[in-house]
Order: C-alpha cells, then structure tokens, then sequence
C-alpha cells in the first residue's frame, strides 16, 4: 500500500470521520464540540446545532462529540440520512435507542412511544440523545415536528437533548422568523469555517501524519502555500484529497520527500478532474447545451435544476389541460370581465417589488355579475425573500369543488411557475429548488383547500 512507502501505519488522509484522527487545529471545529458538549452534559439544553459548507468537518464533529461522552449515561440514535417522512424518522430514532426494530407505522403512536421511552430513559439515570447529520434535508414540516418533540420535559429538566449538524441552508431555514419559536430553543448555535491559515494547515498535515504512525518530514516547507491555493483556502475535504494523491504520486516515482512541484501538479490534475481550485487561464466556452457539471456539488445542483425543469414541465401540462377546460367566452370582449388576475410579488431587503401577472396562462377563474371578486394573500418568506400569492376568491372556490388530486396539481403548477419566473429564490448555490418548490406548493395548498 502507498502509506507503507512512507512507513505510516495506517492511511493518514481518508475522508472518514474517524476520531482517532483528529488534528486539534482547527479553532471554529474545536469550539462547536466544546460548547456542544456542554450542551449535552451540563447546559441541558434541548437542542444544539452545528453548521457549515460542505467538506469542513461537520460529520467528524458528531463523531468527536459521540466518542468523547460517557457512553454509560445515555441513549443514542444517530440519523444520517433524515430525508425522509417524520414516521420513518420517529422509527429510525426509537430502533436506535431500544435496540430494536420499530414496526408502528402511526405518527401518533410512534410520539407515545418515544414520550414513555423517555421517561424510561430518566428512571434508568440515564438520558436520550438525538444526532441528526445533514440535517438540512429536513424537511420544513418535519422540523416543526421535531420541534414540538421538545415540549416533551418534565418541570426541572429537558427529557432528551437533540444535535442538528447540517450545511448553511439549515442556518437560514432556522433563522426565518416562521422557525423563531424552534431557534429560540436552541442552546448553542456553531458554525465551522475553513482552517484560517497556512501554518494551521501544516499543523493539520503533519498531525495527521503523526497520529498515522508518521515519525519524519514528510512534506517539505514550500509544500503547504501550494496546499492552502489548490484547498480552496483550507477546506480539510480537499487537503485530504490533494495529501493522499500527493503520497500515492510520491510512491509511484519513487520520491523521498513531497515538495510544492508535486502539489502543484497534483492541484492541475485535482483541478481538471473535480474543477477550478486555481484557474489561471479562461476555459474554452462550451454552448450551454454542452455544460457539464464540474464538481460533485454542480452535479447535485443540476440534479436538483433538473427535478425542478421536470415539475416545470408537469406543471405547464397541468396548466394546459385546466385551459382546457376552463368556462369558455363568446367574444373577445368578454375576456377582459371573465379574467382574474393570479400574481406573484417577490421582495428582497429595500429592493421594488416584482410583480408577475399570469392570468393570460395559469387558472383563469370566471368572475360572478362582471365584478371582480375580493382577493385572499397568501405571504411566507424563503431565505432574504418574501413572497407574495394573491390568490382570487373564484379560484379557491373552483377549486373546493375539484379532487384533492387536482388540488394538489394545480399547487404544483402554481409553484413551478413562481420558481420559474422568480430566479431569484434559487440564485443562491445553496438554495434547494425542491424543497422551495414543495414549500410554496403546501402554501397554496393551505389557501386552496
């Protein structure tokens, strides 16, 4: 193996989340365990969260947290993969903790369940802790479920403490004033950033070195400037990455030391396999038919892009077939009477309203004697955004009148079309056009029926 080259024990730059390879160098990380700790053993708070972009170390945080408490004095579940329904969640969360499969398939069973399990828990002197990764996957209604899961204490203590640990899109979902009754709840809030310099990310190579059973240099001194560019500035994801091809490259070619001319041509060959760490040059300009997703985190937003192109398509199906069917006029003159407007208004910070009117394409609903019938709005707000749904008394009684199936498509068509004429709501990489999508949608939803 390539780590035996260089006499190491064992591989120093996988990207697991093993503890006993923890690099004590990376300040923001040290501090969201500290303070989470103490949430857990001596705050009692009721929820703790942890956030962060992607690759800095999140999921080693939970890890670090779960190896460092006293193993006999609580009961675990740790959910990685909470993008799921809250029955599927409350089932994962019970069988972790029991030890046993759940097999009750009613929400409100499955509370009762958890409360006694609790109380259990209590009379055993231990306590029940709940690590949900990649927490930003929740979805909006099962974190207000979640949330309400909290209410469940006695008058001198919190029953359970529960770890969120997700991306920064679980920050902003958190911070919207909709969710203030859940983040007011939250004991501590900690946010990892990248490793801050140049010298900490030599620290963190050559500790993981060492922990790996490393006992000489290794990388040279001009190696770790070469490191901090092609890292983006300290992300351990790509330190790891960019390390371990260095050695297995210093293995192939025989090397004894690992210098920046190896980094840098490691750093070209990451750049042209996962993208741009530095681009020194402008790449050739591809037709936008073309474009190909660069990075693991393009391919899931062209992932995401795509449902969402998809849903725009069904809902442009829906649409046309409610055209269809939609009452008809004897002359031209009488669409301008038979017509409702349906518009949407997106505010961001001090910035104009804009309004899109789509009454000429979407749910065209019959007004009653030529008088316009009183508007219902509909308002939430997602992300730096507020949104506006005005929404005709005539088309909510229209659709009353339709099949929930129905009801459900025209909501989906509403939301499409929203998202389609409002780029601003998903501009940002982090932004989840799906989850927005399906937010907007249940909102429409609530006022429809």
């Amino acid at each position: 193996m390539y780590y035996n080259y260089w006499n190491l024990e064992k591989p120093p730059f996988d990207n697991v989340p093993d503890p006993s390879m923890y690099a004590e160098c990376h300040t923001s990380m040290e501090n969201a365990i500290a303070e989470t700790l103490f949430a857990i053993e001596e705050g009692g708070e009721c929820i703790a969260v942890i956030v962060g972009d992607v690759g800095l170390g999140k999921t080693m945080s939970l890890r670090m947290i779960i190896d460092s408490i006293a193993q006999e004095k609580y009961k675990i579940a740790l959910i990685t993969n909470p993008s799921t329904t809250f029955v599927q969640l409350m089932r994962e969360i019970i069988g972790q903790i029991t030890g046993k499969q759940c097999e009750e398939k009613k929400k409100v069973d499955l509370i009762e369940i958890f409360n006694r399990l609790l109380f259990k828990t209590i009379d055993e002197g231990k306590k029940v802790l709940i690590f949900i990764d990649e927490a930003n996957a929740i979805s909006p209604a099962n974190l207000e479920s979640l949330r309400l899961l909290t209410n469940m204490q006695d008058d001198k203590r919190n029953l359970f403490t529960m770890v969120l640990a997700g991306q920064m899109e679980l920050a902003r979902r958190l911070e919207q004033p909709k969710f203030a009754n859940l983040f007011q709840r939250i004991g501590t809030y900690n946010q990892i950033e990248k490793i801050p310099s140049v010298e900490l990310v030599k620290s963190y190579v050559e500790t993981r070195l060492k922990l790996a059973g490393g006992k000489r240099k290794i990388f040279s001194d001009d190696a770790f400037n070469t490191i901090w560019e092609h890292s983006e500035h300290g992300i351990p994801r790509l330190i790891n990455k960019i390390c371990k091809l260095a050695l297995k490259a210093g293995e192939t070619n025989e090397l004894t030391e690992i210098n920046e001319e190896v980094i840098q041509q490691i750093g070209e060959r990451f750049r042209k396999i996962t993208g741009p760490a530095i681009q020194k040059r402008m790449p050739r300009k591809r037709p936008k038919e073309e474009m190909v997703p660069s990075s693991v985190e393009e391919l899931e937003i062209a992932h995401e892009k795509k449902s969402v192109t998809q849903k725009e398509e069904h809902a442009e199906q829906v649409v046309e077939k409610w055209n269809m069917n939609k009452p008809s006029t004897d002359s031209p003159e009488d669409t301008s009477t038979t017509e409702a407007p349906l518009s949407f208004s997106v505010n961001k910070h001090s910035e104009p309203a804009v309004t899109h009117s789509i009454s000429d394409t979407l749910f065209a609903a019959a007004k009653k004697n030529g008088s316009v019938a009183q508007e219902e709005i509909a308002e939430t707000e997602i992300g730096a955004c507020k949104l506006r749904i005005i929404l005709p008394s005539d088309l909510m009684q229209q659709a009353q009148s339709t099949t929930r199936e129905h009801r459900l498509r025209l909501a989906g068509a509403m939301a499409a079309k929203t998202l389609k004429e409002n780029p601003q709501l998903t501009k940002s990489p982090y932004a989840d056009p799906v989850s927005i999508w399906s937010e907007i949608r249940d909102l429409v939803l609530s006022k429809i029926g």
